[in-house]
């Protein structure tokens, strides 16, 4: 070999060595393009629902925290385990994440049987919100308040009509807890989503849901349906004249919808941490803050908005309500 090609041979040795050595240094490709495209964030329930209004509100702003897009997907059915089950499966790279609550990330774990666990494949990222239900009835109920309620759905045993956002959800919980506390008996009328219940109720067509005042608010405010309680101890800010269910006759009947952010099991920790960061800052927002608000949302404070508090909430929530789901022995129906 003559010194001229031993020279080359050299130099391609070495710049081979330097290659490697800057690519073992080098962090990961998918950690420096996030999002290297669309982040798709699934929404367990139908378009037009609480649970759908909130993502929508949450994605605008986060988008633009990450400089990127968020489009959101509608996966409903089964109370939001067909959606839990997609977003299980998916490519954990962050750019598919869920948005889910009380119902779907822990009351599903203890009445359906799941391809998933609610916990164990899932990376929290976020608690964003939270809500009481609110009991409200069609306009033309011949009830106004808790009491009159109770009473009429006394005189009217299993004809009256509940809807709910399918077997297990957290509407269908709620009145199961109402039934064994007030004496009274209805039929549930599972729907895809809370959406669709409210288009029912609106129309007169069931008589009552337990519901997220997310969705039940603006229908309250513009007249097309009577409201009977808040379940919570205390009332709402922004309907400070619906009673709470002490004041109203059900004492205790407390029940909060609270939602979060999940990422696939084993996303990796810097991109769970910037979208907790894109929500963080986007739950700052003072028009974010104002939305959430009016729809009748408490956003948690800035210690319980990172993804270790979302999973111990998480945690002891399951504690406390799968014993008491089982007990009740509610199944899919």
């Amino acid at each position: 070999m003559t010194c001229s090609a031993k020279a080359a041979l050299c130099g391609a040795v070495t710049a081979l060595g330097v290659w490697m050595g800057l690519a073992a240094v080098a962090p990961p490709a998918v950690a420096q393009s996030f999002p290297s495209r669309p982040v798709t964030l699934v929404v367990p329930f139908a378009a037009g629902g609480p649970t759908d209004t909130l993502a929508r509100i949450l994605a605008e702003r986060a988008a633009a925290e990450i400089h990127g897009t968020v489009v959101i997907e509608n996966v409903a059915g089964a109370s939001g385990s067909i959606a839990g089950a997609r977003v299980a499966r998916a490519t954990p790279d962050g750019t598919t994440i869920t948005i889910g609550h009380w119902g779907t990330h822990v009351l599903n774990g203890a009445i359906y049987k799941l391809s998933y666990d609610v916990m164990a494949d899932f990376e929290p990222v976020a608690l964003i919100a939270s809500g009481p239900q609110l009991i409200v009835g069609r306009k033309a109920l011949k009830a106004d308040t808790l009491k009159e309620l109770i009473a009429w759905l006394k005189d009217n045993p299993n004809g009256a009509t509940a809807g709910t956002a399918g077997p297990g959800s957290g509407a269908h919980v709620a009145g199961v807890f109402f039934k064994s506390k007030t004496g009274t008996e209805f039929q549930f009328v599972p729907y895809r989503g809370a959406g669709p219940a409210m288009i029912d109720l609106v129309a007169g067509q069931i008589d009552m849901i337990f519901d997220q005042a997310t969705n039940s608010l603006p229908q309250i405010r513009n007249g097309a349906i009577k409201a009977f309680a808040v379940t919570s101890p205390t009332r709402l800010a922004s309907a400070p004249d619906i009673p709470t269910v002490d004041e109203a006759g059900v004492p205790g009947l407390y029940i909060a919808y609270w939602h979060g952010i999940w990422a696939p099991k084993n996303t990796p920790k810097d991109i769970v941490d910037k979208l907790n960061a894109a929500i963080v800052a986007a739950l700052a927002d003072p028009a974010v803050r104002a939305r959430f608000a009016e729809l009748g949302q408490e956003i948690p404070p800035l210690d319980r908005q990172s993804s270790a508090a979302l999973g111990a909430f998480q945690k002891a929530e399951t504690e406390k309500w799968w014993p008491i789901v089982k007990a009740a022995d509610i199944k899919p129906e």
